[in-house]
């Protein structure tokens, strides 16, 4: 027989999984949406709050979920199969990492109506702000701020922080004026569009250096800053990568061609590129949790994470990026004339996994960075 506890423990349990269904598929349902608005809406925001994605980094001292890197990496890869511009933005409920580097005095007032804050952050190119008496009078236009049109605070950067890194202004979204000029072809419901600051006055402890020493001791924020950033964006890929896969699946076991040829699942060449496929995806996921974990489990003895525990982080993050998108283009090219239509979900996947493949926390650098630690040569600055 179950204690109170442990049967108290499954209905929550149960509850949270019902909860996670429920708005997987508003997403799925909705994500065409997105798409046409070239962003999130606010009630979808509110959604994910309730889903523990903007609270499961902030500190637990203001209520936050203690969530483990590994535990929110899995949320936004399955929000990310159910739309990667959705997973996109979900990814930045990573950001009260950053956020930690405040004032505790200063996060206390932003944690003050709760913990489920949402953050965004148009952090480049970084713009000179003028030094006045108690902070900053800040002015300028900044680029690729994704979420932004839903998001509780926003970040801009205003110049070179300690060991340069760069210095982020924290304002509230009455201070910004939100550029809508997010024109892409993939990942068109992110709202990445431009924000623009004029004459704001920003007091000093509204600012913090991205990537700086926390001001506050709890495991999360010992996780490398820059690494999980990069690994937050590069898991939207093994998201799309597995719907590209699962869709191309159910079309294999479908009718006959249109031409005559047998159905998909008959013919050697598509059973061979799906196993190939998912030979490819599994086994950069495995990397990319074991690295995860790893990292994890180190802060949690007490040892830290090392610099080469940091590459191999960096590492893990381009080959997910990199293998997801290239199991996407096989999912694509595998299915056929059908996929060249309009409105067929193997077009979203693809122009979603290319885009994430640009992102310069996942550029081809990266092997660059994670060799020269390999081979005890120094990498290049700001790879760990």
């Amino acid at each position: 027989m179950k204690r109170n506890g442990e049967e108290k423990e499954m209905t929550v349990e149960i509850q949270s999984k019902d909860l996670l269904n429920h708005v997987l598929d508003e997403i799925r349902n909705r994500k065409d949406e997105f798409e046409a608005k070239r962003h999130v809406p606010r009630d979808m925001i509110q959604q994910l709050k309730q889903l523990g994605v903007y609270r499961a980094h902030v500190p637990q001292c203001f209520g936050g979920a203690g969530t483990s890197p590994s535990e929110f990496l899995k949320l936004i890869e399955k929000i990310s199969e159910a739309d990667g511009s959705a997973g996109w933005v979900a990814s930045f409920g990573s950001a009260n990492v950053y956020l930690a580097a405040l004032p505790k005095e200063t996060l206390a007032k932003l944690y003050a109506d709760g913990p489920d804050v949402a953050f965004a952050g148009g952090l480049f190119p970084v713009q000179p702000a003028e030094k006045v008496a108690g902070g900053y009078d800040v002015n300028g236009l900044w680029k690729f701020a994704s979420g932004s049109k839903g998001a509780d605070v926003l970040g801009v950067g205003i110049g070179v922080g300690e060991g340069g890194k760069p210095l982020t202004a924290v304002l509230r979204p009455e201070d910004v004026e939100i550029v809508e000029n997010w024109e892409v072809m993939g990942m068109r419901g992110t709202g990445s569009h431009d924000l623009k600051v004029n004459d704001v006055f920003v007091p000093e402890e509204w600012t913090f250096v991205r990537g700086g020493v926390p001001t506050i001791d709890e495991p999360i924020f010992q996780y490398p800053t820059i690494a999980y950033a990069a690994q937050v964006l590069a898991v939207v890929n093994l998201g799309v990568a597995r719907a590209a896969l699962d869709e191309v699946s159910v079309m294999a076991s479908g009718r006959n061609s249109v031409s005559g040829a047998p159905k998909m699942a008959d013919r050697a060449y598509v059973r061979m590129g799906i196993a190939e496929a998912e030979a490819k995806l599994r086994s950069a996921r495995a990397f990319f949790y074991e690295t995860t974990e790893s990292a994890w489990e180190s802060i949690l003895k007490g040892d830290g994470v090392s610099p080469e525990q940091t590459s191999m982080l960096r590492l893990a993050g381009a080959e997910a990026t990199r293998v997801g998108a290239s199991v996407v283009q096989s999912a694509y090219m595998l299915a056929g004339i059908t996929a060249i239509y309009d409105g067929h979900p193997l077009q979203r996947y693809l122009r979603d996994a290319m885009v994430v493949t640009q992102h310069a926390f996942l550029s081809e650098g990266m092997y660059d960075g994670a060799g020269s630690v390999l081979l005890g040569t120094k990498p290049f600055p700001g790879f760990i």
